[in-house]
C-alpha cells in the first residue's frame, strides 16, 4: 500500500494542477472543450474572471485573451476626395473585446494581429467613403474650438486658412466611421470600437514639389505686391518732404530778404544821418577807402588822370582839385 501510495499521490496533485488555472488582472478566459468553446445555460461564452478557476484536465484549454482598451495604429493610407485630390491620412483605432467568444472563432483563436488586419479594413473602406464625399478643405476642418489635426506642411497655407471657415467636417467624419463601424465590428468579431481619431493628413510626395512652387509663386507675388506698395509710400514721403523742405526755404529766403531789406534801409539811414553831420569827413572816408580797395593787388593796372576827382585828397590835402 505504501509504494502505490506515493504515485497515487503524485499523480493527484498533477491532476489537481492541471485543473486549475489563474486569470490575471486586466484579462479574460474562455475554455475550450474539445475543440469548441465552453458556453453557459444561455449558449454564450462562459467569461472566466481574474482569479483562480478550475477545468478538466486533458479534456479542457484555456485561451487567456486581454480585456483592456487596444490602440491599432495602422500605416498612413492614400484616399480621394470629392475633387480628385489625393491625401494621405494617418489615423488609430481604440478598440477592446466585447464577446470573447466570438472574438475567439473570427480571429482564429484569438489572434489579434488577425483582429486588427479585419478591423482596419473594415475602418478604411468607411474612411475612404467619407473622404471621398468631401473636399480636402472639409477634412482638415474641425469645430472652431478645437485644433486641426498636424497637417503636411504643404497643408499649411492652404487648408489651415479654408479649413477655419468650414465647421465640424472631420468630426462628422469621426462620427460617421465610428457609427458605420461599430456595428459590423461587434457583429463579425466580437470587439467594441472605443474611439476612432485621424492623426495626420498630408499630401503625396510626388506632387509636394508643384505645391511648393505653387507657394512659393504666391509669396512671391504678395513680396512684390508690398515691395510696390512701400516703393509708392516712400514716393509719396519723399515728394511730401521735399514739398515741406522747398516751403521752409522759401519762407527762411523771405524772412532773410525782408530783414536785409530792413538793414539796409537801416544803415542808408545812418550813413544818411552820418553823411549829413559832416560831409567833408565822409567824403575822406569813402576817398581812403576807396584807395585801400584801388592798391590792394601788385597786379592791378590803372589808367587815369592824376587831376581827376579820384585823386583829389592824394593832390591837395583840403580835397580840392588843382587846375
Amino acid at each position: 500500500m505504501r509504494k502505490l501510495f506515493i504515485p497515487v499521490l503524485v499523480l493527484a496533485a498533477i491532476f489537481l494542477l492541471m485543473s486549475v488555472f489563474v486569470i490575471q488582472e486586466g484579462e479574460r478566459g474562455i475554455v475550450i472543450r474539445f475543440g469548441r468553446v465552453l458556453k453557459d445555460n444561455n449558449e454564450i461564452a462562459r467569461i472566466y474572471e481574474p482569479g483562480l478557476h478550475f477545468k478538466l484536465p486533458i479534456a479542457d484549454r484555456v485561451k487567456v485573451l486581454d480585456a483592456r482598451i487596444q490602440t491599432m495604429d495602422g500605416r498612413a493610407d492614400r484616399f480621394v476626395t470629392s475633387e480628385k485630390k489625393d491625401v494621405i491620412i494617418d489615423s488609430y483605432v481604440k478598440w477592446r473585446i466585447e464577446d470573447f467568444g466570438q472574438y475567439y472563432l473570427a480571429t482564429g483563436g484569438g489572434n489579434a494581429m488577425t483582429a486588427e488586419a479585419l478591423l482596419e479594413r473594415k475602418v478604411t473602406d468607411v474612411l475612404r467613403s467619407e473622404i471621398g464625399s468631401r473636399e480636402i478643405k472639409q477634412i482638415v476642418s474641425g469645430s472652431r474650438n478645437q485644433q486641426v489635426p498636424q497637417l503636411g506642411s504643404e497643408l499649411d497655407s492652404e487648408a489651415v486658412a479654408e479649413a477655419m471657415e468650414v465647421e465640424g467636417e472631420r468630426d462628422k467624419i469621426r462620427e460617421e466611421v465610428l457609427v458605420d463601424t461599430r456595428s459590423s465590428a461587434m457583429k463579425d468579431l466580437g470587439v467594441s470600437i472605443v474611439d476612432f481619431r485621424m492623426k495626420k493628413i498630408n499630401l503625396p510626395e510626388e506632387i509636394s514639389d508643384s505645391i511648393y512652387r505653387r507657394m512659393r509663386a504666391e509669396r512671391e507675388s504678395v513680396a512684390r505686391k508690398h515691395r510696390s506698395q512701400g516703393r509708392e509710400k516712400a514716393e509719396v514721403i519723399r515728394a511730401q518732404a521735399e514739398l515741406e523742405v522747398a516751403t521752409i526755404l522759401a519762407e527762411a529766403d523771405k524772412t532773410a530778404r525782408v530783414t536785409r531789406g530792413t538793414a539796409d534801409a537801416e544803415a542808408a539811414q545812418i550813413y544818411s544821418a552820418a553823411y549829413s553831420q559832416n560831409p567833408e569827413f565822409f567824403s575822406f572816408l569813402r576817398s581812403l577807402s576807396a584807395y585801400e580797395k584801388s592798391f590792394n593787388s601788385k597786379n592791378d593796372v590803372l589808367v587815369l588822370d592824376p587831376n581827376s576827382v579820384f585823386f583829389k585828397y592824394m593832390n591837395n590835402p583840403n580835397g580840392s582839385t588843382s587846375n
